[in-house]
């Protein structure tokens, strides 16, 4: 490599020194008296734009000195009346602040202030923050709000299960000194140890031995169930006066509408009273019936697509023989020694309703369509 040799600067001129560069001490008072230079140009401006106001008739030339430049009160006296101010206007009008509706695109959006939020650590917002969320707003306490501890709302959701469910310290009481017809009992052993929930929502005063012991009456029926086994209608289902029912979380799909469970009893109450049916004899009668009916449509829709895709194999049968196409029928005498059917009368068929013919010689069946 080739060593750079450092080279001579070159002289300087006659009568002239090296200048040194500006130490900060210098530059920071340049800046100063320019500063104040700056602001005595601006008060002096002022004071000449107040003694001399421009007129607004007069154009941009003619109020613009030459070499001078205008000051605030110019641009303010020349603004035009078709000027805009929505704080002006907003003021002016009496239509109030909410009033007023944001675009389409724009209507979910939500400021938030972040730096009156409460950092959960987590990147979560509280009920307290975030007030326009009604998930965080339900009553049924599925979120924990941001004043009370882990150990708390444990505490708070229990209670509101027991409180639902009308078991531990919140089952009604029962009091000895009321009339026994005054206290519920259940409804097959007499015993006054009953199921709360189920007497106020499906109407049933019934123990729970009693209940694991008569399952085909106090077992619990689904909707698809009843609808299947019992031929009643949604609306019939859906009427709490006619037939009450429990409702639990969907087991299949969390995202799915809650389950409706029903009593069989109630269920079979009302099926086989004069309301709907009459008798499970009747029941059984109309559950054949559709049934019955059920397989004709079965049977006459796949007839149907039986027929038609026979047409259509013969409609193509009969281009290719057009179309000189060589070969003939499945068991025609061909050279070779093939066997020629000869063939019956047709005879028709009491089960499909299609007329069949019959080979002499081998018993070959084929059916045979009429066009």
């Amino acid at each position: 490599m080739s060593s750079i040799r450092p080279s001579t600067p070159p002289p300087q001129p006659a009568g002239l020194e090296a200048k040194s560069p500006l130490t900060p001490e210098q530059i920071r008072r340049l800046e100063i008296s320019r500063l104040k230079a700056k602001a005595l140009r601006e008060q002096r401006e002022a004071e000449r734009a107040a003694a001399n106001p421009t007129p607004p008739s007069l154009s941009r030339s003619q109020s613009t000195v030459a070499g001078q430049k205008r000051s605030f009160a110019t641009f303010n006296a020349q603004t035009p009346a078709t000027s805009r101010d929505a704080k002006k206007d907003q003021a002016s009008s009496d239509r109030p602040l909410e009033a007023i509706q944001p675009a389409r695109n724009f209507a979910k959006y939500i400021e938030y202030d972040l730096s009156k939020m409460t950092d959960t650590k987590g990147g979560f917002l509280t009920a307290e923050d975030d007030p326009y969320n009604k998930a965080l707003h339900r009553e049924d306490g599925d979120v924990k709000p941001a004043n009370m501890t882990l150990k708390e709302w444990e505490r708070q959701r229990l209670l509101r299960s027991l409180q639902s469910r009308k078991v531990g310290p919140f089952e009604p009481g029962i009091n000895e000194l009321k009339r026994e017809e005054q206290n519920k009992q259940c409804r097959e052993c007499g015993s006054l140890e009953i199921d709360w929930k189920w007497e106020e929502i499906l109407k049933c005063a019934v123990c729970n031995a009693c209940k694991d012991k008569c399952p085909e009456k106090y077992s619990l029926l689904t909707k698809t169930e009843a609808k299947d086994d019992y031929l009643l209608t949604d609306p019939e289902l859906k009427d709490e006066n006619l037939l009450p029912h429990l409702e639990r979380p969907n087991p299949h799909k969390s995202t799915w509408n809650n389950m409706m469970l029903y009593l069989r009893y109630q269920v079979e109450e009302y099926a086989f009273s004069e309301r709907k049916w009459g008798s499970p004899e009747a029941l059984d009668e109309e559950f054949t019936r559709r049934e019955t009916e059920k397989k004709k449509r079965k049977e006459s829709k796949f007839k149907s697509k039986l027929e038609d895709l026979k047409k259509r194999t013969r409609v193509e049968a009969w281009r290719r023989s057009r179309r000189g196409g060589g070969g003939g029928n499945f068991g025609d005498d061909l050279p070779g020694g093939k066997h020629v059917h000869e063939w019956s009368r047709p005879i028709e068929n009491p089960k499909t309703g299609v007329s069949i013919k019959t080979c002499i010689g081998c018993g070959m069946d084929v059916e045979e369509l009429e066009f």
